[in-house]
């Protein structure tokens, strides 16, 4: 029907918020919060999204007016905007049933910055705070144009890699998992293309069954994660390696054994290699592909105070220091309230130097400061997964991150 539409089709921003909600899988129940609220946290929700944010909130050159362009994020957009760009839904005067499911903006749209009583908001109408301005699109089809024309909250790429790469694991599970044993290469380093064979290790069979996996993630190592603070080990990080798909279940092979009777042999399941991050080898284990999430992440800050400690540096064995764009791996989870768009400050550590203006030469440790910020893209429940943001120094093991001030 949308795809014959050749008129312009005239949808309030709220209206093309919902209908991208629910192609897309965001809003509330795409992130619905296991935390639990306070009566004041949203006492303050409620007053925020009543009056913005105070004026001294703002970013010394805040625009009074700004035109969307191709390529923005809300999440630059609120740093054009404010000094702490996780307020933002306090910007645009959101409560917290409606943080989950933010206004949507588009290219083309002026936003007004609207200031009054020593508060200001964002309004995509002039003088009329808080109303909705009509956007008119022109799209081949309805849903391409709304899914594909919404600004993200960030930009996706510098995720999407890491929805489906990490993973945390119990000790035993890469153990019990199914492991590649043999290819129909000669050479032991295989690639994108090759085909490989692989065995269940608990006795159930890989199948072609409708409804059994054929998508696998490849991994090598179950590394022990441990708390820099107690040594305690939180979980094993297992090294993703690649993606392979199943082309034929394990079978058995029924043959003359050449006394009157038969053999069964074992027929691994046949399994073609989509792609590699690094070389697969003999041994290599098949997790199942993570569910993949399309939600579109939204920054804020945590509910509670936060203190964690960089555990990892995610994808590096060797390299001691993460920058900005990269992921680190962090000793809070979602037992611990951490859930995904999260923003947390990282702190520099402060560093132990001798005082050279005392005569003792005492050593004192100078004070950690601000050093950047990043956002929880996924958790597990001791674990969780951080993209650093924006970072003035390199990023190392034992770093501290907590709740934005």
């Amino acid at each position: 029907m949308s795809g014959q539409s050749k008129t312009h089709a005239p949808w309030t921003v709220a209206a093309v918020a919902l209908i991208a909600g629910a192609m897309a899988g965001f809003g509330a129940q795409a992130q619905t919060s296991h935390h639990t609220v306070t009566s004041a946290q949203r006492a303050t929700a409620q007053q925020v999204a009543a009056r913005g944010v105070p004026v001294s909130e703002l970013a010394p050159n805040a625009p009074d007016t700004y035109v969307v362009k191709r390529g923005d994020t809300l999440w630059a957009i609120s740093g054009l905007y404010l000094n702490r760009p996780w307020r933002w839904p306090e910007l645009w005067g959101m409560n917290m049933q409606a943080i989950h499911n933010p206004h949507l903006i588009y290219p083309g749209q002026t936003l007004y910055l609207e200031k009054t009583g020593g508060y200001a908001r964002l309004s995509t109408r002039a003088g009329a705070a808080g109303d909705t301005e009509t956007v008119r699109i022109t799209p081949r089809t309805r849903m391409d144009s709304v899914s594909g024309s919404a600004l993200p909250t960030l930009q996706q790429h510098l995720i999407e890699p890491f929805l489906v790469e990490p993973e945390i694991v119990d000790e035993q599970t890469l153990e019990q998992a199914p492991r590649i044993v043999a290819s129909s290469q000669t050479r032991s380093i295989l690639g994108s293309g090759d085909r490989v064979y692989a065995r269940s290790a608990t006795g159930s069979q890989l199948s072609m069954d409708p409804g059994d996996t054929r998508d696998f993630r490849l991994f090598r190592n179950a590394v022990p994660l441990k708390d820099p603070d107690t040594g305690r080990i939180l979980g094993y990080e297992a090294q993703y390696v690649g993606r392979a798909e199943m082309v034929r279940g394990e079978s058995e092979e029924v043959s003359s054994n050449g006394r009157g009777g038969t053999t069964a042999d074992p027929v691994p399941a046949t399994l073609d290699i989509m792609s590699v991050k690094e070389e697969v080898r003999i041994g290599d284990r098949l997790l199942p592909m993570a569910q993949r999430s399309f939600m579109n992440f939204v920054p804020r800050a945590p509910f509670d105070d936060v203190d964690a400690r960089v555990v990892s540096i995610y994808g590096s064995v060797t390299v001691d220091n993460a920058g900005q764009n990269q992921v680190v791996s962090i000793n809070r989870g979602a037992v611990d309230g951490l859930e995904p768009g999260m923003i947390l400050t990282v702190l520099t550590r402060g560093d132990r130097i001798r005082d050279r203006t005392d005569s003792r030469r005492s050593m004192i440790k100078l004070p950690s400061e601000a050093n950047g910020m990043a956002m929880v893209f996924r958790t597990f429940d001791h674990v969780s997964y951080v993209l650093l943001l924006q970072m003035r120094y390199a990023v190392g093991v034992g770093d501290r991150l907590v709740s934005p001030q």
